[in-house]
């Protein structure tokens, strides 16, 4: 019997429907209520140290961070608060543990948020009616942070070890004290070094509350792991349409965080593309040194200041059809490059003027007033 062919329908990826929250600002950030997924990161300085904690956060901020956190161990780091807090250009949140009074500083100092972890601040309870009345006050958000090495005893006995149900119990008993003084601009987080009890935690907990949440895997590990690990479980839970915003955790340095994290959200459509390198892993099939020619590229485009997709091919086998495919690309073999742009040749160039003429040709799209994806491109 013969059939009509009916061409397949192109699937258009969607944003997944967020889970519905109640926004919280911090600083001029939105985060919950619909707002977009922000991202954060925290410094490595000694806060006290105020020029290189400054430093650092410039840093964060020229890479896309939107709210930086600064941990407040000791006195000299409170006292350095109000510094930091007013030259910041981000929101600046204070990291309080085991000591109560430090909140009333960072509330004092001007910082837009304040982080408390439920399981190690001493004589905490007893003073959430001050603590809600001088965030009250101040227009500030608290984020109660559990994280899974640092549980409450109380719950581990309870429950064995960190599960994801003792985490967000956990949570949700400290928001409920704050609740009691009528306190609701909360955040939450439950951290987990396991990326899938990690994602259990939050599911149960979006099913609980309609507070905004901060998504992390606590202790990640180094760059690749701990990237990786995020990678994973912040896509199942931003594809579910859970979470506000996000850190990567890594023993790295912080702006290494802050590309994590906004790669993460642009390859999941939550974020307009940058700049994307498409670039072939390399075979024996490959006429150039991809791996060189790609980190050429990479750091001739640094900065690039419009969503572009670059294609660096090595071989004839996917080259010419990725190539075509990009915003601008190159086809390599033989000692020399075919430069695509919008899928036509433009030109054929030798190997030492690749770089140079795919930077020249980025320059003359943009200028032309066609750029990337998202209304500029491919």
């Amino acid at each position: 019997m013969n059939q009509r062919y009916e061409p397949e329908r192109r699937y258009e990826p969607s944003e997944p429907p967020r889970r519905p929250s109640h926004a919280v600002r911090v600083g001029d950030v939105q985060v919950g209520g619909g707002a977009p997924v922000s991202v954060q990161s925290m410094t490595t300085t000694v806060t006290a140290d105020v020029d290189a904690t400054l430093q650092q956060i410039a840093a964060l901020t020229a890479a896309g961070c939107q709210i930086v956190r600064v941990a407040v161990p000791s006195g000299d780091d409170a006292r350095a608060l109000p510094a930091i807090a007013a030259k910041s250009r981000i929101p600046v949140i204070a990291d309080i543990h085991f000591q109560p009074r430090y909140v009333f500083a960072a509330i004092d100092a001007g910082c837009a948020a304040v982080r408390v972890n439920p399981g190690n601040i001493r004589r905490f309870d007893d003073q959430v009616a001050d603590i809600a009345r001088a965030a009250d006050a101040a227009g500030i958000p608290i984020r109660i942070g559990v994280n899974a090495g640092s549980l409450d005893r109380r719950l581990l006995a309870k429950h064995g070890r960190a599960t994801p149900e003792a985490l967000v119990e956990s949570a949700l008993w400290e928001c409920s004290l704050f609740e009691e003084h009528g306190f609701t601009d909360l955040k939450i987080s439950v951290k987990h070094h396991d990326p899938r009890t990690m994602a259990a935690a939050y599911r149960l907990l979006a099913r609980r509350c309609d507070h905004p949440l901060h998504l992390g895997v606590t202790e990640a590990g180094p760059l690749l792991q701990g990237s990786v690990k995020s990678a994973v479980a912040f896509t199942q839970l931003l594809s579910e349409g859970i979470g506000d915003t996000i850190r990567v955790s890594l023993s790295a340095p912080p702006v290494e965080e802050v590309k994590a994290g906004l790669s993460i959200l642009e390859s999941l459509g939550l974020r307009e593309r940058g700049l994307e390198i498409v670039s072939c892993p390399s075979c024996g099939r490959a006429q150039v040194d991809v791996y060189r020619l790609t980190e050429q590229v990479q750091a001739a485009f640094e900065g690039f200041p419009h969503p572009l997709r670059v294609a660096v091919m090595g071989c004839v086998v996917n080259g010419p059809g990725e190539a075509r495919e990009a915003d601008i690309g190159v086809s390599s073999g033989n000692g020399k490059g075919q430069i695509f742009v919008r899928g036509e040749v433009v030109a054929t160039v030798p190997e030492s003027r690749i770089v140079e003429t795919l930077l020249d040709e980025a320059l003359r799209l943009t200028d032309s007033g066609a750029g990337g994806e998202d209304g500029a491109g491919a």
